[in-house]
């Protein structure tokens, strides 16, 4: 009995063995198709935020990382510069509402270099499916009434939900997630403006190979 035992456990060993090695070798094989993919979802997006003909420089190539975890969300996040015959355009921010109903939400902000916000687009998020992803632009077209908005202060009141006295609409059945995506665009929006010199003279380092 306890040779069975043994002999079942090796051949179960052996089967996990098997599954685990066949995970890892599938994750492999597809690690670059999925970087590809998501690369290609990100271009198009910053292209539909920021026109061509507002650029003639590589979206994707022209980005830096800046601190400023307090605004954005996170401890360094990614900003993208577009620029016309050397004219500085438009930077497109990514940025995280921490206060989701459901936990993070990842969105890109475009801001012309006057101030006024260019577009918004949700990347990534976890809000409650029916209410909350009303966020995204396939969903509703709730997302495009920051086209052509503009914070005037720090802490401008118009920018908030109409439940709040602000412009913006929330959903029905659903505030949090409204009221936390309009609060983490205001905040782009207003860092954009007051930082846009060093926005764009940030040096391009978001994807700079590792030093050996």
């Amino acid at each position: 009995m306890l040779r069975n035992m043994q002999k079942n456990g090796l051949i179960l060993g052996a089967f996990a063995l098997a599954a685990t090695s066949l995970v890892v070798g599938t994750q492999f094989l597809t690690a670059d198709r999925i970087a590809e993919q998501q690369r290609n979802e990100l271009l198009r997006t910053l292209n539909e935020l920021v026109p061509a003909s507002q650029h003639d420089n590589d979206l994707y190539a022209d980005c830096a990382f800046i601190a400023a975890p307090s605004v954005l969300g996170a401890a360094k996040q990614p900003v993208y510069r577009a620029r016309m015959a050397g004219m500085n355009n438009a930077v497109v921010l990514r940025t995280t509402a921490t206060d989701g109903y459901s936990g993070n939400i990842h969105m890109l902000v475009a801001v012309h270099r006057s101030g006024t916000v260019q577009g918004v687009r949700v990347l990534q998020h976890r809000e409650t499916p029916g209410l909350g992803d009303k966020i995204e632009l396939a969903k509703s077209p709730w997302i495009l009434s920051f086209d052509g908005k503009q914070v005037r202060t720090e802490n401008d009141a118009r920018w908030a939900v109409r439940r709040d006295n602000g412009m913006f609409d929330q959903f029905t059945g659903a505030t949090i997630t409204p009221r936390a995506v309009v609060n983490a665009v205001q905040k782009a929006a207003w860092f954009a403006s007051e930082n846009t010199e060093m926005l764009f003279t940030a040096p391009a380092n978001c994807y700079q190979e590792p030093s050996a």
